[in-house]
């Protein structure tokens, strides 16, 4: 499988609900210790996570900041385990290194969530271990007190596109979506995101994962455009192409073979 198109968070003190996110179609789960759980319920939840991997459970685990005093805790109870991702909040420079120094070997998912965390974004994606960023969204409208959590935050939106370039990362992950009972906000908001260059997107509830995973996944209409690009170029045989009346220049040609890889297809 290609990079997750949607990640389904799941409460870390809900063990009954694992095997069922698992099986939602989202393409990963994050098992949450953070927002998700109460202080009193760190420690079973804590427990819960390392069971479900010891178990042969795969996902992403969000740990707590590294400022919170449930930080400690984490690091040690996931070292015992296998997860596939850990997923830093608040993420800084310096957090994602004591984290990586911590777990070596495992893939980073910084969530970028304050103005600090967005400030030191091309410090971050040279960090050890660093795989993709995500945007908290919610939480960095809070941080930066900015009560809109859409397009007003596009520009924050674009920093992380930026930045996932320069530092040779996969597509980022967009924030959460609050709505749940529009599906049609949520596709808007999934076609904004990709149109914006994330490749994917955080979901809170299993009812978002299957217009998530569409739109993220190119269209009928995009597969044939990028199929008859690519026909074209090699019928060519080195001459100038068009393709419904526009010129195919190397942009063109690499923007239809991402999208055939996006789509799963061989690209030759």
């Amino acid at each position: 499988m290609s990079m997750p198109r949607s990640y389904l968070f799941v409460p870390g003190r809900m063990p009954e609900r694992f095997a069922k996110a698992a099986g939602s179609g989202a393409d990963a789960i994050i098992l949450d210790l953070e927002d998700a759980v109460g202080p009193e319920a760190k420690p079973e939840a804590r427990a819960n996570v390392v069971h479900w991997f010891n178990s042969g459970g795969t996902g992403v685990v969000r740990i707590n900041g590294m400022e919170s005093p449930w930080f400690e805790d984490d690091l040690a109870a996931l070292a015992t385990c296998d997860a596939t991702a850990v997923m830093v909040p608040k993420a800084t420079p310096e957090s994602l290194s004591e984290v990586a120094a911590r777990l070596p070997g495992r893939a980073l998912i910084a969530l970028i969530e304050t103005a600090d965390g967005l400030a030191s974004l091309r410090r971050s994606v040279t960090c050890t271990g660093v795989a993709r960023l995500a945007f908290g969204n919610l939480d960095f409208g809070a941080d930066t007190r900015i009560p809109g959590t859409g397009p007003i935050l596009d520009p924050a939106r674009f920093e992380i596109v930026l930045a996932s370039r320069l530092g040779g990362l996969a597509q980022p992950i967009d924030g959460v979506t609050a709505e749940l009972k529009d599906a049609g906000i949520l596709g808007e908001e999934v076609v904004r995101s990709r149109m914006l260059g994330f490749g994917a997107k955080l979901c809170i509830h299993p009812a978002q994962v299957t217009v998530t995973n569409e739109g993220f996944t190119p269209s009928a209409a995009e597969v044939d455009w990028a199929t008859r690009v690519l026909s074209a170029l090699s019928a060519a045989e080195g001459s100038v192409v068009q393709v419904d009346g526009k010129m195919v220049d190397r942009p063109v040609i690499e923007r239809a073979r991402q999208v055939l890889a996006d789509a799963g297809q061989t690209v030759k």
